[in-house]
């Protein structure tokens, strides 16, 4: 089984090309630029590619963080996905990106995660340790965080979220991973599929609406 994953659903561009029977990661690459998921995806998809001697037609298996994340780079990654899976008549699956982070974290006691979703908000979701998440994931104001949840403070926290907001996450583990990793992401699906569990569909998780509106007294012009 070899394994393309990719995410960009944070600020981060990843891409990993993993050997899921050898459990070793043969290629990564990342790149953060919140503004340049489209021209940045492509290449790193070609760099792990090359940097492994392997070609696009030997993958059997797509991973994609579903987010949450913002509307445009999140929809990067899974139209990507999406159109890789489809040329090469394989699978596609979806993982949670905070779960990825979370993996990587390592943490084997009670821990939150915490991604920079803008609006002065972030995406957030506590895990009872690295491979399981305990809640939903969600978006909210990190003091309305601290308010519904006061021992949020107490928990280690990890992610560029945490790190951004250090006054309500004073757990922050600056020394763990604050981006996410694809090749964190390959691992974590490949245990689960392992262990026969179905994963998630490559459906985006926006939890909120895009930013793109509708201007206000917008006329629709309609041939005569």
């Amino acid at each position: 089984m070899l394994m393309l994953a990719l995410d960009t659903a944070t600020p981060a561009v990843t891409v990993a090309l993993h050997d899921a029977e050898g459990d070793r990661t043969l290629a990564t690459a990342h790149k953060v630029d919140a503004r340049r998921h489209g021209e940045l995806l492509l290449p790193c998809v070609d760099a792990v590619l090359g940097e492994a001697g392997r070609k696009l037609a030997e993958v059997t298996d797509v991973v994609v963080g579903v987010g949450p994340g913002p509307y445009t780079g999140l929809r990067v990654g899974l139209a990507t996905a999406e159109a890789f899976a489809a040329a090469l008549g394989q699978r596609v699956h979806g993982v949670c990106t905070l779960d990825g982070i979370a993996y990587a974290s390592g943490l084997t006691e009670p821990f939150v995660v915490a991604t920079d979703a803008r609006r002065k908000e972030v995406y957030w979701a506590r895990y009872a340790d690295a491979r399981t998440r305990v809640t939903d994931p969600a978006v909210d104001p990190p003091a309305e965080i601290e308010a519904a949840e006061p021992q949020i403070g107490r928990l280690p926290a990890v992610g560029a979220g945490a790190v951004l907001y250090e006054s309500v996450f004073r757990g922050v583990r600056r020394e763990l991973p604050a981006d996410q990793s694809a090749a964190a992401l390959a691992r974590l699906a490949a245990e689960r599929l392992a262990r026969g569990e179905e994963l998630l569909p490559p459906r985006p998780l926006y939890l909120r609406r895009p930013d793109a509106r509708v201007p206000a007294g917008y006329k629709v012009v309609t041939p005569r």
